[in-house]
């Protein structure tokens, strides 16, 4: 191309950017009733608006697409704001509202955050520099107004952001993680409204009322570690591996296990004379048995009261890894809905228990049993269509290969008739068992008819998703009084289904539906689905660390599918899956 030529065409884009910029800087300042009055600006506000506009080009503020990355986040607040500083007042001072975010910054620790990445000490100097008016009537100039006011607005977002949405990618740290967070991201629209008072970042944070209790316990834990003559006094137990056999509890080992005990648990007083187990039953100790069992109860071990191995190696954790626990605990919670609503019904995988709520208050806890470690349940959200009485059952591919295919190579069709299945091919007719083999079982389809010895028992709740996972009955009534109930082949099987099913046709439907009417309809055997008018949200989640039976204090449990360690090493940095990569 001609150099001529080539130099009017640069001009020419130039003009067309130029039109560009004035026609969207137009559609932003539009956005503000008063643009045509005039407003009496400090000279920095005049100069922090052009430098800014400079920084952050104008955006269509008209829109309400979801905005993702922190950098157009920043952009649309202070288009919003009319490019006016966010944190500087009048007299070229940080506002009030500053010293409110840095003090939430600094407790953002306590969400298991690091206050640095969120730029917690620049800031914090630059705001003891300029807070205070002094002899020398010491305020911003626009350069350092510009980097302080973008600097604490790029900080509030990200941590926003964080809080809302969590800090690692799912689905990088738990490859069984459905569970979606479907939050609405606000931030830069409150932002871009804020006046003398700040928004708190409370708004960020889940409405799950366990959050709140892993604040309370990490800030309290932190406190512990911050505490070095109390540690120092505190020696831990020594090498687990050193002890083989019979574990021999000496007056020194006995005498550091009851101080760690009472440093780590002293809510639970051993002079109560009971240990609350999650469904709120009670067993007695008495003496030191009572404190060790209060103890194994916080730790997620079946309280016995005897001091066993496992025992010794919860004793051995050190404060910094209880730490990891609950920051971990933290991250998962914010992958889930920052608001549950005011009906919703919670299953936690590793505390193996149901909660029904309404209004954050339970409404209905029983234990349940979920999958084993080698078939385990996926967290997701789902929702409760309908309730299903004498419910016949299909068996699913998994169980089909896993359980019914060793079945017929051992025993033939004794194994189908011992299971009360019958077999089926393409169109619906009942296949003779004794020609079914283990060559030809994946030609049919196997299911059994409605009746106790089903195994989705009496009542099912079914649940809309892809992955067929629902809740039941089921006739292994025994798996319920078991401390460890991962025993299911991936579904959740209920203690009290029959109570739960009343409960929802009587209290939230609205039906007139009792046990006497429920009973009637088993006794017939007849499949019987009930549609739900209540849509019931349903959250299946994975909390190792979770409320205790009172609802007042944390407590620590069993890891069963063990997604602890990757996800706690990822917290620490030692993968790189950042929320970077969704930004």
């Amino acid at each position: 191309m001609h150099p001529k030529k080539n130099n009017n065409l640069i001009k020419y884009i130039y003009l067309f950017s130029a039109l560009f910029f004035l026609t969207t800087l137009f559609a932003c300042d539009s956005e503000t009733p008063n643009k045509n009055k005039s407003y009496n600006e400090k000279p920095i506000e005049k100069e922090f608006a052009l430098k800014l506009k400079g920084i952050y080009l104008p955006v269509d503020t008209t829109v309400n697409d979801k905005i993702f990355s922190i950098d157009k986040s920043i952009q649309y607040v202070y288009c919003k704001h009319n490019y006016k500083p966010l944190w500087i007042n009048k007299e070229n001072k940080p506002t009030k509202s500053v010293e409110k975010f840095l003090n939430e910054l600094k407790e953002s620790e306590y969400d298991g955050l690091d206050p640095e990445k969120y730029n917690y000490t620049w800031l914090k100097k630059k705001f003891d520099t300029y807070a205070v008016l002094d002899s020398n009537n010491r305020y911003f100039n626009v350069a350092d107004g510009l980097m302080f006011d973008t600097a604490i607005t790029k900080s509030y977002l990200t941590l926003a952001h964080d809080l809302l949405i969590g800090t690692i990618i799912a689905k990088t740290a738990d490859h069984i993680w459905f569970t979606i967070n479907d939050s609405t991201w606000n931030a830069p629209e409150l932002l871009a409204k804020m006046d003398s008072a700040s928004i708190s970042l409370n708004n960020f944070r889940s409405s799950l009322p366990s959050y709140q209790l892993l604040r309370k316990e990490y800030e309290r834990i932190s406190f512990l570690t911050s505490d070095t003559d109390l540690y120092n006094n505190i020696k831990r137990i020594p090498d687990l591996d050193s002890i083989k056999g019979e574990i021999i509890i000496d007056s020194e080992l006995a005498s550091i296990i009851l101080n760690i005990m009472d440093v780590e648990i002293p809510w639970y007083s051993a002079e109560d004379n009971h240990v609350f187990d999650t469904t709120g039953e009670q067993t007695v100790h008495y003496e030191k048995e009572q404190q060790i069992a209060n103890y194994q109860y916080f730790m997620g071990i079946k309280p016995t009261g005897i001091i066993d191995k496992n025992t010794l190696y919860a004793l051995s954790l050190q404060p910094d890894e209880i730490l990891d626990i609950l920051a971990a605990n933290m991250e998962r919670i914010r992958w889930m809905q920052k608001d549950f609503g005011n009906l919703y019904l919670l299953v936690n995988i590793p505390l193996m228990e149901l909660f029904l709520r309404i209004n954050n208050n339970d409404s209905l806890h029983m234990r349940v049993v979920v999958g084993k470690p080698d078939r385990p349940t996926p967290t997701l959200n789902a929702t409760m269509s309908n309730i299903v009485i004498n419910p016949p059952w299909g068996v699913p591919p998994t169980i089909l290969k896993n359980d019914v295919l060793p079945g017929l190579k051992k025993s033939g069709e004794k194994y189908l008739a011992k299971k009360g299945l019958k077999a089926y091919d393409k169109k619906g007719k009942v296949v003779d068992a004794t020609t079914i083999t283990a060559r030809n079982y994946r030609r049919y389809t196997y299911r059994q008819e409605p009746g106790t010895s089903n195994s989705l028992g009496v009542v099912k709740f079914n649940l809309k998703n892809p992955w067929d996972i629902y809740l039941h009955d089921t006739p292994h009534r025994g798996d319920f009084v078991k401390w460890f109930r991962a025993l299911s082949s991936g579904c959740i099987r209920v203690q009290k289904p029959q109570e739960m099913a009343i409960y929802i046709l009587s209290v939230l439907e609205k039906k007139n539906f009792d046990q006497t009417k429920l009973s009637a309809k088993i006794k017939t055997h007849k499949t019987e689905s009930v549609s739900l008018s209540t849509k019931i949200p349903v959250t299946i989640t994975y909390l190792t660390a979770f409320e205790d039976s009172t609802g007042a204090h944390i407590r620590l449990l069993n890891d069963v599918y063990h997604h602890d360690e990757q996800l706690i090493s990822m917290l620490n940095g030692k993968t790189d899956t950042l929320i970077k990569a969704r930004l």
